[in-house]
């Protein structure tokens, strides 16, 4: 499905303790593969920097459950500056799609020190984008989510079922290549969320497996736990 040219997917998103992600893991290997990106079992580490404006308009509408929303947010994985994607993750209802751009360590750092120039002469629409926002709303780095991501993938429908642990956020910088950059966990021990993505159609064998977590579908942000835990809402 597709909305005004961006591909859309389903994403559902559950609150699970470890015993139950024990017992998902375990059902899931029969079915599922582990994502080629994992370097190893336990998964690998996401760092993102998330925007806000002077208003909070990405926090006040998450939590007012506005229905078309957007968000900017840097991503980069396993803490190295080799991949480093701006993104705009967009809700359409029930549905998502994402939209990004690579940039480089230099080219982050302009960003993080509130230059946000170079992205005129940037041909993709993101980045032409977020500078506009820049420009118009004061759009700025507010607080950076880290934690540890474990894929299963299932090709039918296109399913990516993730485990996101030890979610985590900024504390005194949001910057996540300072040496100064510290996080500290936002849910409480043994605590993690599940997010199921697909396409068109939830394959009724991977319905089967992920049942038993289903009964604590939430409106999860990453986003807005790591920002109120760090106390800058509001502080821009």
């Amino acid at each position: 499905m597709q909305y005004e040219g961006q591909k859309l997917r389903h994403e559902l998103k559950y609150y699970i303790n470890e015993g139950v992600y024990l017992t998902l893991k375990n059902r899931l290997k029969y079915i599922t593969y582990p994502d080629e990106n994992m370097v190893n079992e336990e998964g690998y580490i996401i760092s993102s920097v998330y925007f806000d404006d002077i208003y909070k308009t990405a926090y006040d509408e998450k939590n007012s459950g506005v229905r078309f929303r957007k968000k900017f947010r840097i991503r980069a994985y396993d803490y190295s500056d080799k991949v480093i994607k701006l993104e705009c993750k967009s809700k359409f209802d029930e549905y998502i799609s994402k939209r990004s751009a690579t940039l480089s360590r230099a080219e982050y750092d302009s960003i993080l020190k509130g230059d946000y120039g170079f992205l005129a002469q940037r041909e993709e629409v993101i980045c032409k984008e977020l500078l506009a926002y820049n420009r118009t709303r004061l759009l700025k780095p507010v607080v950076t989510v880290e934690y540890l991501r474990e894929v299963f993938v299932y090709p039918h429908g296109n399913v990516r079922i993730t485990f996101d642990k030890d979610i985590s956020a900024s504390v005194n910088t949001v910057d996540m290549f300072s040496p100064d950059y510290i996080t500290t966990k936002v849910l409480p021990e043994k605590m993690m969320v599940l997010e199921v993505k697909y396409d068109d159609y939830l394959p009724a064998n991977v319905q089967r497996v992920i049942g038993m977590a289903t009964s604590n579908r939430s409106a999860i942000s990453k986003y807005v736990m790591c920002r109120e835990n760090n106390g800058r809402v509001g502080i821009l």
